[in-house]
C-alpha cells in the first residue's frame, strides 16, 4: 500500500526513526526558547488533535480558517489538519484588513480556529459567518465551542491519524497579500505541496539534519518533510523590517542555524546590523527583488562557502527560477542600465515561456504565442507546483490560467505570472516588473518598472524611485516619483534635474519628463517592505499640478 499524497506523511516516519530529535523550538516568554517539540511529540500530539477535530466535525475536505500566531499550537494544528485531510485557510500577513472579511467570506469556511483576539474580531466584525465550528487557542472557550487543549484531550489515545488523501485533493487555500491586486485564495492541492518540497530540496541542495530559521512561519511546515529542525524566530513575521537583529543573531548562534529564509526586508535588517553569520550555509530570500547592496553585504557576512539564493516565484507557483547572489552581483551593471533584474534559470521541472502582453483571458495555449528571443513579454510557467485555480474567483482564474493540450493527448495548466520579463542568451530569466504596473506611453513605447527604476536608484541621495503612469492606458504620461534617503540634505529641484539628466542617457527612459519628490516614505507591503504601492503613488502623482516641477 502506498502512502497518501500528503505533506504530513513524513512526520510518522521521522517519529519512528528519530523520536527524540527536536523538530522545532519556539520562543516563549522573554524569547528564552524553552518550548521544544520532538518529532515523536509533534506526531503524537498532532494525531490527538486530528482525532479531536474529527470528533467536532472537522474532517477530510472541511475548510478551516487558521488565525494562530507562530507558536507550537500553530504547527500542531496545521499538521493535525493535514493529517485529517481538512483544508486550512490561511491569510497572508500583509493583507489589507479591509479585505480580510471579504476573503474569509469567499472561502466559505466551515470551521474557525483562532487566538482569543481573532475570536473576538470574528464575533464583532462578522468574520467567516459560515463557520459553525469555533475553536480557540485560549485557556477558556470564550466565544468558541472548545479550546484547542480540550480538542487534544478528546482525541488522546486515538492512535495514528492520516487521511488517505490523493494528489488532487485540496490541501489548503492560501490568500495572496493583494499588494499588487485583489487578494485571491490560491487553491493548493496535495500534489502541489509535495512537488514544492521536492523542488526546493533539489534546487538548493537541502539535506536532512540541518537547522532552519524560517522567518516566514508557513515555510516551517516543509521542514519535517526535508528532515530539518525549525528554530522559530522571536519576531513579528508580519513586520520583518522591525525585527530585532540582536535576537535573531542570538538564536542563530545558540542553535547553530545552518539555513535561513527571509524577505528582502529581513535581509536588509541583517545586512545593516553588520554582524557575521558564521554558521549559515544557505540563505534564501524571496517576495521581491533583493537590492544589490543588500546582496553584497550579506555575502560579506556569510562564510565563504555559503550560498545566498534569491528564488523567483509567487504564491500561485513557487519556485519558478533561482539565482545565486554572486552571479546576481556580476549582472548589476546590466540591471542599472535597464535590463531588469535577473532571477536566474528555471528550476528543473518547470517550463517557463514568454508570451505577448495581453490583458485579456487566454483560454487555450496555441502556437505563435511566444515572443521572439530577447523580447519582453509576460512570464508563464507550467510545472508540478503551478496551481490550477483561485477559490471562488472564476474571472481571476480565467485571466491567470491557460489550458495547454500536450502531444500525448493530455493537458496541463499554464500559469500566467502577471510579470513581464525576457530570456537572455545564457538561458537566464530577467524580471521587468508587474504587467499591471507597466506604463504604455504610445503604440511604440511601453515602460517597465524594473527596467526604469534601477537607472535612477543609482543616484547617491535617492532611497528609491517608482515609475507610474498618469492618464488613460495607451496614452499615459510617465512620471518618476522619488524618495530621498533619510537625512539627505539635498535640494529637491536639483535632484529632479539630475534625474532628468540621467533619463536622457538611455533610450528607454528618455521620454520621462516629470520627476516628483514624494515627501513621505513610499507606501509598501508591510511583510516584504519592498513591494512599492505604485497604484497609490500613481493616484498621488495624478493629483499634482500638471506643470509642477519636483
Amino acid at each position: 500500500m502506498t502512502d497518501p499524497c500528503n505533506i504530513a506523511v513524513a512526520l510518522p516516519r521521522l517519529a519512528r526513526e528519530h523520536p527524540d530529535q527536536v523538530a522545532m523550538r519556539c520562543p516563549g516568554a522573554g524569547g528564552r526558547y524553552e518550548v521544544a517539540l520532538t518529532y515523536a511529540q509533534l506526531d503524537a500530539r498532532s494525531d490527538a488533535i486530528a482525532a479531536g477535530l474529527a470528533g467536532r466535525g472537522i474532517r477530510r475536505g472541511t475548510r478551516t480558517v487558521v488565525m494562530v500566531r507562530p507558536t507550537p499550537e500553530f504547527f500542531l494544528l496545521m499538521f493535525a489538519l493535514f493529517k485529517a485531510g481538512a483544508v486550512p485557510v490561511l491569510v497572508d500577513p500583509g493583507i489589507d484588513r479591509r479585505a480580510l472579511k471579504q476573503c474569509l467570506g469567499e472561502a466559505r469556511p466551515e470551521a474557525f480556529v483562532g487566538i482569543p483576539l481573532a475570536m473576538l474580531a470574528k464575533a464583532l466584525l462578522g468574520w467567516a459567518k459560515s463557520a459553525s465550528v469555533r475553536i480557540t487557542t485560549g485557556r477558556w472557550p470564550l466565544l468558541a465551542d472548545a479550546t484547542l487543549a480540550r480538542i487534544e484531550t478528546e482525541g488522546a489515545g486515538a492512535g495514528p491519524q492520516l487521511a488517505d488523501t490523493d494528489g488532487e485533493d485540496v490541501a489548503a487555500i492560501l490568500f495572496t497579500s493583494g499588494s499588487t491586486g485583489v487578494p485571491k485564495g490560491v487553491v493548493y492541492r496535495h500534489r502541489h505541496f509535495v512537488a514544492q518540497i521536492a523542488m526546493l530540496g533539489d534546487a538548493f541542495g537541502i539535506g536532512a539534519g540541518g537547522i532552519d530559521f524560517p522567518t516566514f512561519p508557513p515555510f516551517a511546515l516543509f521542514d519535517p518533510a526535508l528532515g530539518l529542525t525549525s528554530i522559530i524566530p522571536d519576531m513579528d513575521p508580519t513586520r520583518p523590517a522591525k525585527a530585532d537583529p540582536r535576537k535573531l543573531h542570538a538564536a542563530i548562534e545558540r542553535f547553530g542555524v545552518t539555513q535561513l529564509f527571509g524577505s528582502p526586508a529581513l535581509m536588509g535588517v541583517l545586512a545593516a546590523h553588520g554582524e557575521k553569520l558564521p554558521t549559515l550555509k544557505r540563505v534564501t530570500s524571496a517576495g521581491a527583488p533583493v537590492p544589490p547592496d543588500v546582496v553584497r553585504r550579506m555575502l560579506e557576512l556569510l562564510p565563504a562557502d555559503a550560498q545566498l539564493w534569491t528564488p523567483y516565484g509567487a504564491t500561485e507557483c513557487l519556485p519558478v527560477a533561482v539565482i545565486e547572489g554572486r552571479e546576481l552581483l556580476t549582472l548589476r551593471a546590466r540591471t542599472e542600465a535597464g535590463a531588469g533584474t535577473c532571477v536566474g534559470r528555471p528550476v528543473a521541472g518547470n517550463t517557463v515561456r514568454i508570451i505577448g502582453i495581453d490583458d485579456g483571458a487566454i483560454p487555450e495555449w496555441r502556437d505563435g504565442m511566444q515572443v521572439a528571443p530577447g523580447q519582453v513579454g509576460e512570464i508563464t510557467v507550467a510545472g508540478p507546483s503551478a496551481t490550477d485555480a483561485y477559490f471562488n474567483r472564476d474571472v481571476q482564474t480565467a485571466l491567470a490560467k491557460i489550458r495547454e493540450t500536450l502531444p500525448d493527448g493530455g493537458s496541463r495548466i499554464v500559469h500566467r505570472m502577471g510579470d513581464l520579463g525576457w530570456f537572455d542568451d545564457a538561458g537566464r530569466l530577467w524580471f521587468c516588473g508587474r504587467k499591471s504596473q507597466r506604463v504604455v506611453v504610445d503604440a511604440q513605447t511601453t515602460l517597465c518598472t524594473e527596467q526604469v527604476e534601477p537607472v535612477f536608484n543609482t543616484h547617491p541621495q535617492v532611497l528609491r524611485t517608482a515609475l507610474v503612469g498618469v492618464g488613460p492606458r495607451n496614452t499615459q504620461t510617465p512620471v518618476l516619483v522619488f524618495e530621498l534617503k533619510p537625512g539627505a540634505q539635498a535640494d529637491v529641484a536639483e535632484v529632479a534635474d539630475e534625474l532628468r539628466h540621467l533619463a536622457q542617457g538611455f533610450v528607454h527612459t528618455a521620454k520621462i519628463e516629470r520627476f516628483l519628490h514624494h515627501p513621505k516614505p513610499f507606501p509598501v507591503d508591510i511583510r516584504h517592505n519592498a513591494k512599492i504601492g505604485r497604484e497609490k503613488l500613481a493616484a498621488w502623482a495624478a493629483a499634482q499640478p500638471a506643470g509642477g516641477r519636483a
